[in-house]
């Protein structure tokens, strides 16, 4: 008989939903896991939320205060879905309450509140897991084994680009997205700590950043009531509004390897739905993937130019979810290996999982990239003392 670890969710809104699904789904594909996940207690504020936590989710109670959730003595971990401006509050109150938490990104709203976490997380000793879901993509798990294996030789340069439409529109609503006290920066927190995040897991440390940002879209109308997703639109009657971070930004990077990193992020890109890049030039080879075509990595490792691999049994955790290379993973996939990965690090006691160490030395890049675009100086990124994993 497994163990049974129950669950707690924090916001049952769309990544909320995917976290739920993810538990369960690691139960499927991960059949040698010691541990079982049970969907126990799930918080909203909104009655709509507990309803959907109930009928369709299967959790087997629904409390409008999150704080119900970590005075329960049943409840093993937690997931914290909720908006970025609630995450400090959340995090540090499951760190009191003694709850494992996994955690979406951006974790705070700045370096100080993700290194605030980070420390009081691996202070208590509790495992956490932060929501880096692209670093699972079996491509990138070979990009990764590559490079660290020499194989494209000493890395002389990075490009990652993470170009979006979802704020495009000249209408689309001003939320907390926009306002730098609900969600601190802009799309360096919200895309770009992704960027930095798998650039990092797959090159090494990123030391000092020079950046230049831009806000394009400088006024935007008030949501309708009940409209808070990056989606939603106001209408031609509603307010205009001041949006109060950055919409892009263009970063130049020094990896602590000597490799140069050029670094760039939109949200307002019409072209690009969600087009994530990552290319890694050695002196070998060279190999590029691309979000779009995720079961695909480009290798060059001759002078033939560019040849393209499917993901296959052999890469990561393919094998967990297709037998056979040319049929495809998807996104809510990540999500479940991140699932398996948090489960796994419950279980053993061990950091499998992105931990918020590595949450934290995401933000300390994105903070570095914010005060360099106000100095126009080079700004070297903090050391963390939290245990990371992208190193390991």
């Amino acid at each position: 008989m497994k163990k049974t670890i129950n669950i707690g969710l924090i916001s049952v809104g769309w990544m909320g939903r995917l976290h739920s699904r993810s538990y369960l789904a690691a139960a499927q594909h991960f059949p040698e896991l010691g541990v079982r996940a049970v969907l126990h207690t799930a918080a909203d504020p909104d009655p709509g939320g507990r309803e959907h936590a109930l009928q369709a989710l299967g959790f087997q109670k629904a409390v409008a205060d999150y704080k119900d959730i970590l005075a329960d003595p049943e409840i093993d971990a937690v997931s914290i879905c909720s908006p970025n401006f609630l995450h400090h509050e959340i995090a540090m109150a499951a760190i009191a309450a003694g709850k494992p938490f996994w955690i979406e990104k951006p974790m705070g709203r700045s370096a100080a509140e993700s290194a605030e976490i980070a420390q009081a997380a691996q202070a208590a000793g509790l495992i956490t897991s932060v929501g880096f879901n692209y670093r699972h993509v079996p491509a990138i798990a070979e990009a990764r084994r590559l490079v660290r294996a020499g194989e494209i030789g000493a890395i002389t340069n990075v490009r990652v680009s993470f170009r979006a439409d979802y704020s495009a529109d000249p209408m689309g609503a001003l939320t907390w997205r926009f306002k730098k006290d609900f969600a601190g920066s802009g799309v360096l927190g919200d895309l770009l700590s992704h960027g930095f995040d798998l650039a990092q897991f797959i090159v090494g440390r990123i030391s000092e950043v020079t950046a230049a940002n831009g806000t394009f879209i400088k006024n935007r109308p008030l949501p309708v009531a009940g409209a808070a997703s990056h989606f939603s639109t106001g209408s031609e009657d509603s307010p205009m509004c001041e949006v109060e971070n950055e919409d892009f930004s263009a970063v130049l990077g020094r990896f602590e390897s000597g490799a140069i990193g050029v670094f760039e992020s939109s949200r307002v890109a019409i072209g690009p739905r969600a087009e994530y890049i990552i290319e890694v030039y050695g002196t070998k080879g060279s190999l590029r993937w691309n979000f779009h075509r995720l079961n695909e990595l480009e290798l060059a490792d001759s002078f033939a130019g560019y040849r393209t691999i499917m993901a296959n049994p052999a890469f990561g955790e393919f094998s967990h979810f297709q037998p056979g290379a040319g049929t495809s993973m998807g996104f809510d996939d990540l999500k479940t290996i991140e699932a398996s990965l948090f489960l796994r690090s419950l279980e053993t006691g061990e950091q499998l999982a992105p931990s918020a160490g590595d949450g934290w030395a995401a933000a300390e890049v994105a903070e570095a990239a914010l005060e360099s675009a106000e100095s126009g100086a080079w700004v070297a990124t903090k050391l963390v003392d939290a245990k990371t994993t992208f190193d390991h």
